[in-house]
């Protein structure tokens, strides 16, 4: 969830983390923490607007982010080498809500390589773009411009893309191939509250997981999951989270519904276990600063930290999982 920035100067920093954890509910009985082996791997720049929101892998294990204010993909390799990948297109006067830039949102990434990305601007540019090898990015599917596109999940069964529009609380469907939208889910439970004094942030992370849509709302610090019913509409929205102060996205380290949750306002990420109790993972003491996002890829868990209150530290980090949480 990006913020107007303030672009004062480089930062550095970035981490390589271990997550031991014995079992789902508590830290191993030898007393090992949960987080173990801190090593840096890649820093930004936020002065060229390299503020990291959203994170896809690749199957080597690299990285493609979204830069919200830079308008960019970007790839970021193993050794932490960063190199642009696409840019979206300059936007004349952009009026999005809440931030009055044009950004760059949620990532998601097809099998064949190809990426999509949200790109929020306040006008007719507002919606899904895709971005292929070699050739510029290209929009697929419209949203309203008065809305913010942030969260984007990929359900390649089912060929759709969900969008999460934190101003209007709405879960957006988009046919890969691309056309018309249509508001999937809507409600109270996806609805930001009044700013100020709220954030104005309602439905921000989205992921697609056992068949049903997880959705993230930051200023009701709730995780939510909205089965997919057969005819693939929405079911009932249950509450698996709350009291998740600044949730931003999430992942799901393992196959049950064990959820890692970054906590933006907090510098935090937590662990949200099925039975909706949380744990502590990582802190700022860990060097996380602001972190937006979560992605696992087997052992390994990526953090991006967007920094966008000191401007001293945006990175991303790395973390090791000791065993895949919630393996049932």
């Amino acid at each position: 969830m990006p913020r107007l920035p303030r672009l004062t100067g480089a930062a550095t920093a970035a981490l390589t983390l271990g997550l031991v954890a014995a079992a789902p509910a508590a830290p191993a009985a030898d007393d090992e923490p949960l987080v173990t082996d801190a090593r840096v791997i890649a820093h930004f720049d936020p002065a060229t607007g390299q503020t990291p929101e959203n994170i896809t892998l690749e199957p080597d294990g690299s990285a493609d982010l979204t830069f919200a204010y830079a308008r960019t993909v970007a790839h970021v390799a193993l050794d932490g080498t960063t190199t642009p990948r696409a840019k979206l297109p300059e936007v004349a006067n952009p009026d999005t809500p809440l931030v009055r830039s044009a950004v760059v949102t949620g990532i998601a990434r097809a099998h064949d390589g190809t990426l999509y990305v949200n790109y929020a601007t306040g006008t007719s540019a507002t919606g899904v773009w895709r971005v292929s090898s070699g050739s510029a990015p290209v929009q697929i599917a419209e949203l309203p411009p008065d809305g913010f596109p942030n969260g984007l999940a990929l359900d390649e069964r089912r060929d759709v893309l969900y969008a999460a529009d934190s101003v209007r609380g709405t879960i957006w469907r988009v046919p890969r191939a691309g056309g018309t939208a249509t508001a999937w889910a809507t409600g109270p439970a996806f609805a930001p509250l009044p700013a100020p004094p709220a954030s104005g942030f309602g439905a921000n992370g989205v992921k697609v997981h056992r068949n049903a849509v997880w959705v993230s709302n930051t200023d009701r610090g709730t995780l939510l999951r909205v089965p997919v019913v057969q005819d693939g509409s929405a079911g009932p929205v249950e509450t698996r989270g709350d009291g998740l102060t600044g949730v931003d996205d999430f992942a799901f380290p393992g196959h049950d519904k064990s959820v890692l949750v970054a906590l933006k306002s907090g510098s935090e990420v937590v662990l949200v276990r099925p039975d909706g109790t949380v744990a502590s993972l990582l802190t700022a003491a860990d060097g996380l600063s602001e972190p937006t996002s979560v992605a696992v890829r087997g052992r390994t868990v990526y953090l991006p930290s967007a920094d966008l209150s000191t401007r001293r530290n945006p990175s991303l980090l790395l973390a090791h999982l000791r065993h895949l949480i919630g393996r049932g």
